[in-house]
């Protein structure tokens, strides 16, 4: 993997499906500031449009960035659409293209999920609610920021989760399926996770408490439960054969 290879961007116009979802992907970028994920320029999203990868540039604040600002690579890193240089987590988010499911990368420095890295190698399981995330979110080993050795150890913390946090660093989610659904998606696992450590970290500094934690297995059957939640639009006609939706 070769991250932004030196490359002459495409003269021609993007095609529409990738200014709205560059569109989406702006606005949720400027929900990860406004719900206080991330600050200044610390984070950064990624959608997949076909065999492109719409991504935010390095060091521009997002209410600076418009449509004109596009920029698309290809899965090797090859600039596609753009003139400003991707960010400096390019290999961490074509490497978790590549390897799981996702078509929407989120990664932000948020304070309480960034403070638990310090502290576990595991989120522990205080509430249910880490069931959307697939399961115990796992803290992937600390790894110099842009380098290959951690968006491999983040590829890894992700086997089987759609979530996890990197030591000394942050946290990473993604969602699935079209730009604009995955991107929400995305961005609401980011913040549930960042509500998950905030409540282990207020529970646990509590004087002489002693947090209980749900078991393995209460977590299996939250885990199962909530593997549908949040992935219909309820304006949407349902089948009758469709598994209820749960959660609160």
């Amino acid at each position: 993997m070769t991250a932004d290879r030196p490359s002459a961007p495409s003269a021609a116009p993007p095609a529409p499906e990738l200014v709205d979802a560059w569109l989406h992907l702006l606005a949720t970028a400027r929900r990860t500031v406004t719900d206080g994920l991330v600050v200044g320029t610390s984070g950064n999203l990624s959608v997949r449009v076909g065999d492109l990868v719409l991504i935010t540039p390095t060091g521009v604040p997002y209410d600076r960035l418009g449509a004109a600002d596009l920029l698309a690579v290809r899965p090797d890193g090859t600039r596609v659409h753009g003139t400003l240089a991707p960010t400096s987590e390019l290999p961490l988010h074509l490497a978790v293209h590549r390897a799981t499911p996702a078509t929407a990368v989120v990664h932000t420095h948020a304070l309480h999920a960034t403070a638990l890295s310090l502290l576990h190698d595991e989120v522990p399981a205080a509430h249910y609610v880490g069931g959307l995330l697939g399961g115990p979110v796992r803290v992937a080993p600390y790894a110099l920021y842009g380098s290959r050795e951690l968006a491999e150890r983040t590829v890894d913390a992700l086997r089987d989760r759609t979530g996890c946090l990197l030591r000394n660093h942050g946290a990473v989610t993604y969602g699935t399926g079209a730009p604009a659904a995955a991107l929400d998606q995305a961005f609401d696992r980011t913040a549930q996770l960042e509500w998950l450590c905030r409540l282990w970290l207020t529970a646990a500094a509590v004087p002489g408490a002693r947090p209980t934690l749900l078991t393995d297995a209460q977590l299996a059957e939250a885990t199962d439960r909530l593997a549908g939640y949040g992935r219909q639009d309820p304006r949407s006609p349902r089948d009758p054969q469709d598994p209820p939706v749960t959660g609160d």
